[in-house]
């Protein structure tokens, strides 16, 4: 069973591959999950373009678990030496866009889905999401659906951790930033000049160290990027705008975060959103204890994925390796869909049955 349910989850991600699933135009991907689950016997619901399921022996007093994947994919890049959309065999790898990321990821918690789908007598129940828009943080995707799963008591976030266990992931926030003074001429020295004002705030953002400092990550980093000021040469400008990124650690939330810079900062501070929050689940859980005893490490995620979208505790795990996500010529092993899936199964049978 375990080599079928391979062998069916690498034709599956083939299909993935030849079908292009760029954000926000994923229905024919999300039909074609559709059809696999329903060929499957499993009772499918979508909306929009997210397909989701649950266990056939659904029980609403069990605690359920989230398996949760994305099959939207970036756009192929100019270095591409492959077609993206043809998917090829060499080596013992896989190559085509979105095999890496997330599509092994997604195939093989399918195929774990499958494995428990008709099984009695578990201490959870299952949910499995494939969902859309993950590449563009969008909000028609796992955001959309969670409302739809009922109560959850942890999930499972399909990304390529090379099968490890990333226990923590960074939160993004970005900030537009404006710095006020008053307008005048160079020449007779009038005004008062935003820039220099924009200065000192940024200054800040470079030396601020927040108290609280990560186990997992170390201290949040605040990165300023883009600066703007100015109209002409001869005129004191009277604002000077600036974006700063934030990656947020497990040690404050992003409402933390910013209220902490607009008390501290002397100009305008406004979040452009605050919904991809840190997020970590406890080294103590079943979940991530289970995969110790399979060998595998912990570690924080520096990279965001949908787990930032998630109130309930989360772990970041799937075959693959996130250093492959969306770069040319962009491939997966089949070797790792295959360690994956059983990873996948030894893990959920140490606290499911």
């Amino acid at each position: 069973m375990k080599n079928e349910r391979s062998i069916q989850a690498i034709k599956l991600l083939e299909k993935l591959i030849a079908t292009p699933s760029f954000s926000k135009e994923e229905d024919q991907t999300a039909t074609l999950l559709a059809k696999f689950l329903t060929d499957q016997g499993v009772e499918v619901h979508r909306e929009l373009n997210n397909v989701w399921a649950f266990n056939q022996q659904y029980d609403a007093s069990k605690p359920t678990i989230l398996l949760n994947s994305h099959h939207d994919t970036v756009r192929p890049n100019q270095d591409y030496t492959r077609d993206p959309f043809m998917p090829t065999h060499s080596e013992g790898k896989l190559y085509g866009l979105g095999s890496n990321d997330a599509g092994g990821c997604l195939v093989s918690l399918l195929a774990t889905f499958l494995h428990f789908h008709k099984q009695e007598n578990l201490k959870y129940n299952f949910c499995i999401a494939a969902t859309a828009e993950e590449e563009i943080s969008g909000t028609a995707g796992l955001e959309y659906v969670l409302p739809k799963l009922g109560n959850l008591d942890f999930a499972i976030v399909g990304e390529p951790t090379q099968m490890h266990l990333a226990i923590a992931e960074r939160g993004l926030m970005v900030l537009d930033c404006v710095a006020r003074g008053r307008s005048g001429h160079a020449a007779r020295n009038e005004g008062e000049n935003a820039i220099f004002k924009a200065i000192e705030a940024i200054n800040w953002f470079n030396t601020y160290q927040f108290p609280k400092v990560s186990e997992e990550f170390g201290p949040i980093k605040m990165s300023v990027t883009m600066i703007q000021a100015g109209t002409q040469h001869n005129v004191i400008p009277a604002t000077c705008s600036f974006v700063v990124d934030i990656r947020v650690t497990d040690a404050y939330t992003n409402e933390e975060v910013l209220e902490i810079v607009q008390q501290q900062v002397d100009c305008e501070v406004d979040a452009r959103s605050t919904r991809l929050k840190p997020s970590s689940i406890a080294k103590e859980h079943p979940i991530v204890q289970a995969g110790i005893q399979l060998g595998r490490n912990t570690y924080g995620s520096p990279t965001t994925s949908d787990q930032a979208l998630l109130a309930i505790p989360s772990l970041k795990c799937g075959p693959g390796h996130s250093a492959r996500s969306h770069t040319a010529d962009e491939y997966v092993y089949i070797e790792e869909i295959e360690q994956g899936i059983s990873l996948y199964i030894e893990m959920l049978n140490q606290i499911v049955k």
